[in-house]
């Protein structure tokens, strides 16, 4: 099987990934299930319509029953006239959907190797920027393709790499702890820091089985 790299930017070179991550085939299905499932809980779910029960209405009657030569009306507060509730308006509810560890873990190894696959995938060390320069991350940037770019950095040592990128046009720049899969699919070039390569391989990779121990084998 062939060995998986992706090469530098702001400088020469390629760095080895991890195979176990970043060599995973495209699993459509469960990408756009994590995808659906994180947009979802972004959702803030807060929006909120009065029913007619809970206008501030009146309750006597509109007019009175004969020799006006109009409808019998009922309560002002019904959802055709104005100022009356809403029909079927939204209410605050949660939009949560579940996706299980596994096929999380799964969706965000496949996210990360398309962009392994397809050559969209960078790493930024963090010699490469001794003081924040947002020209430097330019130039950087400007030999990497086009498109949004989505810069993962690591919360401890990536501070100089978040003051030089985050002032970029179409340029994202998040720590890889909140990076979600609909983040990184959604971008058209990633750029991940070497601390946040550790941080995202932890992440997505899939926990090792333990093995029994002597006497369990033997039962």
């Amino acid at each position: 099987m062939a060995k998986v790299s992706a090469p530098y930017i702001g400088k020469t070179g390629k760095i080895d990934l991890d195979q176990a991550v970043f060599g995973e085939p495209f699993h459509m299905a469960l990408v756009h299930e994590t995808v659906r499932a994180e947009q979802a809980a972004r959702r803030r779910g807060t929006a909120s319509t009065r029913t007619r029960g809970e206008v501030a209405m009146t309750g006597a009657k509109a007019f009175r029953q004969k020799g006006t030569g109009r409808a019998r009306a009922g309560a002002l507060s019904t959802p055709q006239r104005t100022g009356g509730g809403v029909a079927f308006g939204p209410k605050p509810r949660g939009f949560t959907v579940k996706v299980n560890r596994k096929a999380r873990r799964r969706a965000l190894r496949s996210a990360l190797s398309l962009h392994a696959g397809r050559g969209s995938l960078a790493v930024v060390a963090a010699d490469v920027f001794d003081a924040p320069s947002t020209k430097r991350a330019a130039e950087a940037l400007d030999g990497f393709g086009e498109g949004r770019a989505l810069v993962l950095l690591s919360r401890e040592s990536d501070s100089v790499c978040e003051k030089s990128f985050r002032n970029l046009r179409h340029v994202e720049v998040m720590p890889a702890d909140a990076a979600g899969v609909c983040d990184i699919v959604g971008a058209s070039r990633l750029v991940v820091s070497e601390g946040a390569i550790e941080r995202l391989v932890a992440m997505a990779r899939a926990p090792e089985r333990r093995a029994p121990e002597p006497e369990e084998a033997a039962a």
